[in-house]
């Protein structure tokens, strides 16, 4: 069952990453209005989730929060950006490569606290065939003036990687899920403000407004969906079925934009998702030794 629920949140992501095309592309919205709705929707949905639950807001973990909702912040933001610009599955499959970024932190950790605990070798090959398949996904796909929008999706996966190791602290320290994600949301809204006031706004229509609320929802029921397939599943099968995403991405991809990966392309996207799922498998546990994010 619960690989179901993680299939769910898997195609809940890539509707959202429609959405997310669409209201770039036909109504003009910039990633600034696009992380402010989206988080807003986020926000008012995990406000009376909390209500109906009994759930306080109030936290003494603030300062983490909010380090962790920055980092969230802007690899939402990096993410977003990239897919108004690239074609869908090119966007999702570098931006997944968040547990690739984990197991690379984990596995200089002993480096940086001067242990002196050898590298996996395996581990090593799986991080190197991951950017094997970057450069295959890069090279034939992104246009001279994609680059950026290449780089922000790599980037994009490496903030995620950082913010994920700062939710599994916070849920050391008994916060839980719907308190960080209102935090994430909340963070989103002040940060976007800002952004949209240097930004052009554009005029609301039906149909864009439509379009940011599918953002939004798609987006807040993904994450609901995660969460639950986190909770009931095996933590390992659950977070390599995430990348079912890219598949859904490149069908959404063919289907309306008529998007052409060639061989390379694709070639790159299955080491990509081969490399993160033996990342997965290979990386070092998450145990209390491990290192929580830098502040």
């Amino acid at each position: 069952m619960s690989a179901l629920w993680m299939l769910a949140a898997a195609f809940l992501f890539s509707v959202m990453g429609v959405c997310i095309k669409f209201a770039a592309s036909l109504y003009g919205y910039n990633t600034a209005e696009i992380v402010f709705y989206r988080s807003l929707i986020g926000l008012i949905t995990m406000w009376v989730w909390m209500r109906k639950q009994g759930e306080p807001i109030y936290t003494h973990n603030w300062s983490m929060h909010l380090h962790r909702s920055i980092l969230g912040v802007t690899a939402m933001a990096l993410f977003f950006a990239a897919i108004t610009q690239l074609p869908l599955a090119t966007a999702i499959a570098l931006s997944y490569t968040s547990p690739i970024w984990i197991a690379i932190i984990l596995a200089l950790a002993p480096l940086v606290r001067k242990r002196h605990r050898p590298p996996d070798e395996k581990l090593l090959i799986a991080v190197f065939i991951s950017f094997v398949g970057v450069i295959c996904l890069l090279q034939p796909t992104i246009e001279n003036n994609q680059l950026s929008s290449g780089l922000f999706a790599l980037l994009g996966g490496l903030m995620a990687a950082f913010a994920y190791l700062t939710v599994r602290e916070l849920g050391q320290r008994g916060e839980s899920e719907t308190r960080t994600v209102f935090y994430l949301s909340a963070v989103g809204i002040v940060a976007s403000t800002l952004w949209m006031s240097f930004s052009d706004l554009h005029t609301h229509t039906p149909n864009g407004i439509l379009l940011l609320s599918g953002v939004g929802i798609s987006a807040t029921l993904a994450q609901l969906a995660m969460t639950r397939a986190y909770r009931l599943g095996n933590t390992i099968l659950t977070a390599n079925l995430q990348y079912t995403g890219v598949v859904f991405s490149a069908f959404w991809g063919i289907l309306i934009w008529h998007d052409h990966l060639n061989i390379m392309s694709w070639i790159g996207i299955l080491l990509i998702i081969c490399s993160g799922i033996a990342s997965t498998l290979l990386r070092p546990p998450l145990t209390d030794d491990t290192p929580s994010t830098p502040t």
